[in-house]
């Protein structure tokens, strides 16, 4: 879907739905995450649900009509569906064929095996950083974590000198750089240049993920030194087939839509005519729906094709690939309801009033809310969607490099100080056979380094460019 028709189904109402004063909008705003949160964590009700009431209740706080409330949240979910939900379902198809040919076991045993074993903390960063591109972190972490034991005990490793890298690798590239949900909703909902935000987004990765990735290791392997658990070291996907696709053809499929996004960011940069054939071109085959296609049909024949799939074991991986992602789709959408929501009750136009009167610079502010609702809900998805949501309007008169660091303030402070109500926090103590305690020491402050570490180099930037 183009650029100006996700704009036209995302555009917001002339006129709030509620004339409603400041006080009694924050109050709406406090009370609508409020019982987001209550339903999630206290009810444990799945978050496309609590997500739809939170936002039918904020309309209710604000003084809005039932009927409008409706009528925004309904509007948000569309057009946000309509504007990520296409690409976020090519790029389970491209995970899941990745995972399913063997293609990711080929980057990591080919990395591994030219790695020593001073850089090994550096090879799981690199391994996780190529992974993670097109998987989301739940998959990611699936992926990984067979290897992540396997060469812990292989090489008698501690734990958390080996898992804590592959682990930091995951998370930055899920937090900040497209096409993950998080990164993609915000850069839909603020208008960003996706390109631009994803040039910016490695940017800031790359620093963030070697202080906390291999040189955090260290520290988290003096204070919780744990071997790896035997019970817990599964079968890896390949195994079971007889051929695997090449290092450099797995490489290059991975790569190909973030080079082609990059490619348009640039023309658009060099070029800057929207007129001219050039930058045409590469508007068209830099869009992330073109970018991302691209790499599902070229992963057909380098993954599918080497790996000895037939057209039904084709489908049949598509298929796999799209069904886990329902759920996904629904909580993105429904936050993008939340955040219509938001704007139609003018909560936003609060939220610029507020940033006026008290001076914060808004990438601050944009991190700091993240940050509050990444604590409340555990959901770092949930946090982008609904940050992004409240400082929208702070996008309107920015720069177009300043609205992706918007994208990327929020999508740092979203990765902040995951805890109990965070399932991945409870994905990784059991995986790794930690305690409650060893998890919080190691992966908690990992975040929380990510989270600090991202949203400074974003303030830096803004001062640089």
């Amino acid at each position: 879907m183009t650029r100006l028709s996700v704009e036209m189904l995302a555009a917001d109402p002339v006129e709030p739905i509620t004339s409603a004063g400041h006080a009694q909008l924050g109050i709406a705003v406090l009370a609508g995450i409020a019982v987001i949160v209550l339903l999630i964590t206290k009810f444990k009700m799945h978050a496309f649900l609590a997500l739809t009431i939170g936002s039918l209740a904020l309309g209710a706080f604000a003084g809005a009509p039932l009927d409008k409330a409706i009528t925004s949240f309904t509007t948000g979910l569309g057009s946000t569906v309509a504007g990520v939900g296409v690409l976020i379902a090519l790029g389970a198809i491209l995970g899941k064929l990745l995972a399913d040919s063997g293609g990711a076991d080929q980057i990591v045993d080919t990395i591994l095996a030219k790695a020593s074993p001073r850089s090994m903390p550096w090879a799981m960063v690199l391994i996780a950083s190529v992974i993670g591109l097109p998987l989301f972190f739940e998959v990611g972490i699936v992926l990984l974590i067979p290897v992540v034991l396997m060469v812990a005990k292989r090489g008698n490793y501690s734990l958390m000198r080996i898992g804590i890298p592959a682990l930091a690798g995951l998370s930055v590239m899920h937090g900040l750089i497209p096409p993950h949900p998080g990164p993609l909703v915000a850069v839909d909902a603020l208008k960003a240049n996706l390109g631009l935000t994803l040039a910016l987004g490695v940017l800031v990765a790359i620093p963030t993920v070697i202080i906390a990735g291999p040189l955090f290791s260290k520290v988290a392997a003096r204070w919780v030194d744990v071997q790896a658990p035997e019970r817990m070291i599964p079968t890896r996907p390949s195994e079971d087939l007889e051929n695997r696709p090449g290092f450099g053809a797995t490489l290059a499929t991975i790569l190909l839509p973030v080079v082609l996004m990059l490619s348009k960011a640039l023309v658009d940069i060099v070029v800057d005519d929207p007129e001219h054939t050039v930058q045409r071109v590469f508007d068209v085959i830099g869009s992330p729906l073109i970018a991302l296609l691209a790499a599902v049909i070229v992963g057909m024949f380098t993954l599918g094709r080497p790996a000895g799939f037939t057209k039904e074991r084709l489908s049949s991986t598509v298929e796999k690939g799209l069904m886990p992602i329902a759920g996904i789709l629904l909580i993105v959408g429904a936050g993008g309801g939340f955040k219509q929501t938001l704007i139609d009750s003018g909560v936003g136009q609060m939220i610029l009033d507020i940033s006026k009167d008290w001076s914060i610079p808004a990438l601050l502010l944009a991190w700091l809310i993240a940050v509050a609702i990444r604590l409340a809900t555990g959901s770092a998805t949930v946090a982008t969607i609904s940050a992004a949501g409240l400082v929208a309007p702070l996008a309107a008169d920015m720069s177009s490099a300043h609205t992706a660091l918007l994208v990327l303030a929020i999508g740092a402070g979203s990765l902040f100080f995951s805890h109990v109500n965070d399932a991945g926090f409870w994905l990784v103590k059991e995986y790794f056979g930690l305690s409650v305690g060893q998890t919080l020491k190691t992966w908690s402050v990992m975040e929380t380094i990510i989270s600090v570490v991202a949203g400074g180099l974003v303030l830096l930037l803004s001062l640089i460019i």
